[in-house]
């Protein structure tokens, strides 16, 4: 009986190995995330970070840190928008950015193991 092809480099999955160890955001950390995530925004300049969850794992052999977050590109309320990344420290700590704003964004952070904090709209 031949077994089912594993899945084309998941998040998350029910492995475990998937799943992140929650680290701290150090300020060289946070610098990477930033200007990663600015690089995909409209107006970087104007861009104010939130919320960012970051948690460690290996996947594939591979070390790689999972952040999730929220930015703010556009002054406006209401503008937070999620995005998750990845830092690969096995490669001079570079960035990817998986996705920003988009509906999978919540479900594959949480899937990760980073719950991050629902928004409440501003009234």
């Amino acid at each position: 009986m031949a077994a089912a092809p594993p899945p084309v480099e998941p998040i998350a999955g029910p492995g475990g190995n998937s799943l992140v160890e929650p680290v701290p955001i150090s300020l060289a950390m946070e610098e990477i995330i930033t200007a990663g995530v600015r690089q995909h925004l409209k107006n970087p300049i104007a861009a104010k970070f939130g919320t960012m969850l970051a948690g460690e794992r290996r996947l594939d052999g591979r070390h790689e840190i999972v952040v999730c977050g929220y930015v703010d590109d556009k002054g406006s309320p209401g503008g937070n928008e999620p995005f998750i990344g990845k830092i690969h420290p096995d490669a001079e700590n570079s960035f990817e950015l998986v996705a920003i704003n988009d509906v999978s964004v919540s479900g594959a952070c949480r899937m990760a193991g980073l719950a991050m904090p629902e928004l409440k709209p501003n009234s």
